[in-house]
């Protein structure tokens, strides 16, 4: 027998041992104490009303993680935050790196939620069971898929299970309008290596195709009470021949982007998201203001499209010498095109099937609407981005008694540790 015969040998004997040791990981999940870790978490409101609480989360994850062997780095996203409460808090962003000198998967996950709001039926910031349902702002979001990574990580370590891939993951305050720079400035810092993984996407099989990108535009047209010196011009009324304006650009853009493009695609579109004239108990309205949003292909250049919609603006405006129009950009999410083009997609697709219990056959693709800010992933020469989650139509991620699952939570678990092991071949692929 040859060297090459015995080494092969020995190959073949570790990634069968590999194997079982991912076969004895599996049914740890449920022992790893990931609840009590999620529990942890939900107590902690990270809608980024407070620098105290924000300060906690990002402690609770580093307590979390640091014992599994990552190490942590805090940065804070320099410049203003679009969106954000006077005297809010700054977001911190960590990044927490275990080294070994294998290939890099760079995990994502966004630290804010969404405030609470009215309609609560249990304590938001409580972790409240009920069955298998786990209720509380952040269980079917972010907050539920880092308790699944947790989970995996702390499984794989039990049973000695070596990974294919250094986990480098990304906490940052990020939403899908991009109000927030958490993950473009880690992008910028050069945080995400590899291939990058997103586990805030649904709990079904589907493959994320990619997302619009998204423009949010704010207009205010401004002025002074009229007096004996100025006429009574009214923002608000100033404001109707602006809408029509855009009005009529709405169409131009559906009946444009319509031509050749597939039915089941979303379509760029342009919205009216709000608008709101004067202010509060003043008898004259001084000020008028209107948002914008704009979605746009990946065909689409940024430039033009913004081009546009600040000339459709000016042309409904027209001119006057006393009022001011005032455009400014207040969001903006790059397009994600074909996300799921790489190499390590079919791997991810036959840990999703073994996680989750579907057949890969039952896979289907799938194109946001809404701006991600993975699209500055994709900027930075990122392409590949994989995309699970724990998201359920009727799971109100954003609503009042927001939950998850147990079953889905160690589902996502299942996932992520098989997709990192070290084994050359998901059991059953």
């Amino acid at each position: 027998m040859s060297d090459d015969d015995d080494f092969s040998a020995g190959d073949s004997f570790y990634d069968h041992a590999d194997l079982d040791r991912l076969a004895l990981a599996t049914p740890l999940l449920g022992a790893t104490g990931w609840i009590d870790g999620l529990s942890r978490l939900i107590a902690i409101d990270t809608s980024g009303s407070s620098k105290i609480q924000t300060q906690a989360y990002a402690d609770t994850l580093q307590d979390m993680f640091a014992p599994l062997g990552f190490s942590f780095r805090r940065l804070h996203a320099p410049g203003e935050q679009h969106g954000r409460a006077k005297g809010a808090a700054e977001a911190v962003s960590m990044v927490a790196a275990r080294r070994t000198g294998r290939r890099v998967c760079t995990i994502y996950f966004r630290t804010d939620t969404f405030p609470a709001g009215d309609g609560w039926t249990r304590p938001p910031f409580a972790l409240t069971r009920q069955s298998s349902r786990l209720y509380g702002r952040g269980t079917t979001g972010m907050k539920g898929a880092v308790a699944a990574v947790w989970a995996a990580l702390r499984a794989a370590d039990a049973v000695g299970l070596g990974l294919s891939y250094d986990p480098v993951l990304l906490f940052c305050a990020d939403r899908e309008d991009g109000l927030h720079p958490g993950l473009r400035h880690l992008v910028a810092e050069g945080a995400v290596e590899g291939h990058a993984m997103c586990l805030d996407g649904p709990a079904a099989p589907r493959i994320w195709a990619g997302s619009l990108g998204s423009i949010r535009l704010a207009i205010t047209l401004s002025g002074t009470e009229p007096d004996q010196q100025r006429p009574a011009v009214n923002p608000i009324e100033a404001m109707a021949p602006v809408v029509a304006r855009l009005t009529e650009l709405k169409e131009e853009i559906e009946a444009r982007c319509s031509v050749g493009q597939s039915a089941d695609e979303p379509f760029p579109a342009l919205s009216m998201s709000s608008i709101h004239g004067g202010k509060t108990g003043a008898i004259w309205p001084d000020t008028c203001d209107l948002v914008l949003d704009r979605s746009y292909g990946a065909q689409e250049e940024f430039g033009k499209v913004l081009a546009e919609l600040q000339d459709a603006v000016r042309e409904g405006f027209g001119e006057s010498a006393y009022l001011k129009l005032q455009t400014r950009l207040v969001g903006h999410c790059p397009p994600v095109s074909s996300p799921d083009q790489g190499p390590n997609w079919p791997r991810w697709k036959q840990a999703l099937s073994w996680g989750f219990g579907y057949p890969t056959t039952r896979l289907r693709r799938w194109t946001s609407q809404e701006g991600s800010p993975m699209g500055f992933v994709q900027q930075a020469g990122v392409s590949e981005i994989l995309q699970g989650g724990l998201h359920h139509p009727n799971s109100a991620p954003h609503g009042p008694d927001e939950f998850t699952t147990i079953e889905d939570v160690e589902s996502l678990a299942r996932a992520v540790l098989a997709y990192l092991a070290d084994v050359t071949e998901i059991p059953g692929y």
